[in-house]
């Protein structure tokens, strides 16, 4: 959601006159800052530098574009699960989820907020398979740090009735909500707190718990 680190493949056939991976990278920056509806063809071609024939040639379509785009952010699901299996405890790794997309949020060199939540923010049936897409993509998340739950309470690192489906939805739903309050103007300060405050919700661990 928040590393912006995958390879993306590229089609094969004739060989493209542009960078592929950084035209994707201007349109995943233009669906972050207008969303998915309202970002026009004029407006996608203009930012990567192409016409719209290559980007049809290149991508297939505005949805297939930006389902791309959506991955690029996304980032690699293995890096992801590797990140949260490597953190000492799931509070740990739910803490540097929130303080990376609290960063993510205010970067200065990319728009506010959260691409996944503004993407949709307007929709429509015409979007409806691009809500869906999002949507997965935050399941896939919230399960990855289900998982990581879980294995705390496995190894009594946290109380035998957590319910980790609530608390892995809970970091998901702040997630979300600090987007909102990134766009609405919350500074990086503000909003670390509010991250931080988030954890402080967590189960009591038990003893053996790095924390």
């Amino acid at each position: 959601m928040i590393t912006m680190k995958q390879e993306v493949p590229r089609k094969t056939g004739r060989p493209l006159s542009f960078n592929r991976g950084k035209a994707l990278e201007q349109a995943m920056l233009t669906f972050w800052r207008h969303g998915y509806e309202t970002s026009s063809i004029s407006e996608l071609t203009a930012a990567m530098g192409i016409s719209a024939p290559s980007l049809y040639a290149a991508y297939g379509d505005k949805k297939q574009l930006f389902l791309e785009a959506m991955q690029l952010y996304a980032g690699s699901p293995y890096d992801m699960e590797l990140a949260l299996s490597e953190a000492p405890t799931a509070r740990e790794a739910a803490e540097r989820m929130l303080v990376a997309a609290v960063e993510a949020f205010t970067g200065e060199l990319t728009p506010r907020g959260c691409l996944l939540a503004s993407a949709t923010a307007s929709g429509s049936e015409a979007s409806a398979e691009v809500q869906h897409a999002v949507a997965q993509v935050r399941q896939d998340i919230k399960l990855r740090l289900k998982k990581r739950i879980d294995r705390d309470v496995s190894q009594g690192l946290l109380p035998a009735d957590t319910n980790s489906d609530s608390l892995a939805g809970l970091v998901i739903a702040v997630i979300q909500g600090l987007s909102v309050l990134a766009r609405d103007g919350g500074d990086r300060p503000y909003l670390l707190t509010i991250a931080r405050a988030a954890t402080n919700a967590w189960p009591k661990p038990r003893s053996g718990d790095a924390n």
